[in-house]
């Protein structure tokens, strides 16, 4: 059976997006502020490293409506994501939510499914259509928390950036009895990697 992953950046004070997310600010005030470590130019060859570790391997992604898209209401069609015509996925991505939609082909060989029967048919979904690769739950947090409390997630990695937003969207509300053992620290100047197998 695949294995299954998250990673996700999350600033100092636990929040993997900061308050008001809107169309004009999707991660919130202050959340672009937590990715800035990927767009270094000339960044260290560990950041680099991580990124592609996080995308290789991967047979197919799951994601939260609020991940994929601002409208919480029925569907606007003409919108396909955040990522424009080639989004960085390249591998089928089931979205959950509450309304049907037909599956949205890009480029790249991203193909968008929204799932509206929960998060246990998304992730066997995923699992068939990955195959022996990994099946990563890409987010926002409120979907890999749901994960995490399901006990389907195997490892989490997480990016730490030294930023505090203060408020937004916190990734370990409610996961009290969560247990994490410590796999692998990869230090730079701009973020901290902290790779853990997620105990049972």
């Amino acid at each position: 059976m695949s294995i299954v992953s998250s990673h996700l950046t999350v600033s100092l004070d636990g929040f993997v997006a900061g308050p008001d997310q809107s169309l004009e600010e999707p991660l919130g005030r202050g959340g672009e502020r937590l990715h800035e470590w990927m767009f270094v130019p000339d960044g260290p060859e560990s950041d680099a490293r991580i990124v592609e570790e996080s995308l290789s391997g991967v047979g197919a992604f799951v994601m939260g409506r609020n991940m994929f898209g601002p409208d919480r209401g029925p569907w606007d069609p003409s919108w396909t994501g955040w990522w424009g015509e080639d989004p960085p996925f390249h591998a089928p991505v089931f979205v959950l939510g509450h309304r049907e939609r037909e599956p949205v082909e890009m480029a790249g060989g991203t193909t968008f499914h929204f799932v509206t029967d929960g998060i246990g048919a998304a992730l066997e979904r995923a699992r068939k259509a990955a195959g022996e690769r990994r099946v990563d739950i890409a987010g926002g947090a409120s979907t890999v928390r749901q994960y995490l409390a399901a006990g389907l997630v195997d490892r989490l990695t997480l990016h730490l950036v030294p930023v505090l937003l203060g408020s937004g969207e916190r990734l370990f509300d409610g996961l009290d009895g969560l247990v994490l053992e410590q796999e692998e620290v990869v230090v730079s100047p701009a973020v901290t990697h902290l790779r853990y197998r997620v105990a049972r």
